[in-house]
């Protein structure tokens, strides 16, 4: 089990000796061994226990906060980054507008290409053309203005062509953020807030301030790093929702509406569980 998954609101994470005990009431929900975690992800209303907390940092085991829907809100972190020099390299480097444009073209370039490699597989060949024309423009851009407005377009035909591949009774039109009003959606937005969960942990590993990107702007807030250096990953993502549509293995039966009356539908606890799964899979 390298990666916790704690989803039952109202549950509580305990430290007993060297294990991570998970109760709700007098029942529990999960006892495991801390050597055989490597991250702990907390979705929504569970609580951690000051000596769980201990523990986990002590073992330097990573911790991720989401909200109950998925959407990313922060880390528990150590003391300060040991890598000073590099973080100050990091900012030297966001001064130089050539540099930044040069990073930002090949993180582009890289999502553009395997959303090409992807589209291929599925069949969509002349859609993949088109992505890899994208791609041509994208390392031509004269601005990092220039550059997102290659990248808006070509996604745009990169969805319309993923929705030719979906059954219209998944009720998929086009990508849209939040909240996502349709079960594609849905399954996009928590595979990438997966993604975003593990580019924060290993900029912080390495020393890089995931906060300081290139491509997207600079906003309080923003993991900009971390939504650069998903970029390129999220065809993995896509490619699994496709897998999962294709194959039968979710169906639009697992969505509920979400308590918020703002359009949103969320996965049901059980198809989660087997999706945190597969994204795992996915991954190694």
């Amino acid at each position: 089990m390298p990666t916790l998954y704690l989803r039952e609101q109202g549950a509580v994470l305990r430290k007993v000796g060297e294990r991570l005990v998970v109760t709700k009431g007098e029942e529990v929900l999960e006892d495991v061994p801390i050597i055989h975690v490597d991250q702990v992800v907390v979705m929504g209303n569970v609580q951690l226990t000051t000596p769980a907390v201990a523990l986990l940092l002590r073992k330097e085991v990573d911790v991720v906060f989401l909200s109950s829907r998925g959407r990313f809100r922060g880390r528990l972190v150590t003391t300060g980054s040991k890598f000073a020099r590099l973080r100050h390299a990091q900012l030297r480097m966001l001064d130089e507008e050539k540099a930044v444009l040069a990073v930002a073209r090949e993180l582009v370039a890289a999502k553009l290409i395997n959303q090409a490699h992807l589209l291929e597989r599925l069949g969509a060949r002349r859609a993949a053309r088109e992505i890899e024309r994208d791609v041509r423009k994208a390392r031509r851009a004269s601005s990092l203005d220039g550059l997102r407005g290659h990248e808006g377009a070509a996604g745009a035909r990169y969805f319309a062509a993923l929705r030719r591949l979906i059954p219209s009774e998944w009720g998929f039109v086009k990508r849209t953020y939040h909240p996502p009003p349709d079960p594609v959606n849905a399954l996009l937005s928590l595979g990438y807030t997966l993604l975003l969960k593990d580019a924060v942990a290993a900029a912080q590993l390495v020393g890089l301030d995931p906060y300081l990107g290139f491509f997207h702007a600079l906003d309080y807030g923003r993991p900009s790093l971390a939504l650069d250096l998903i970029e390129p990953f999220r065809p993995l993502v896509d490619g699994l929702v496709l897998g999962w549509i294709v194959e039968r293995k979710v169906s639009p039966r697992d969505f509920r509406p979400a308590r918020r009356e703002d359009g949103a539908v969320l996965l049901d606890d059980e198809a989660r569980t087997r999706y945190f799964r597969a994204y795992e899979r996915q991954m190694e």
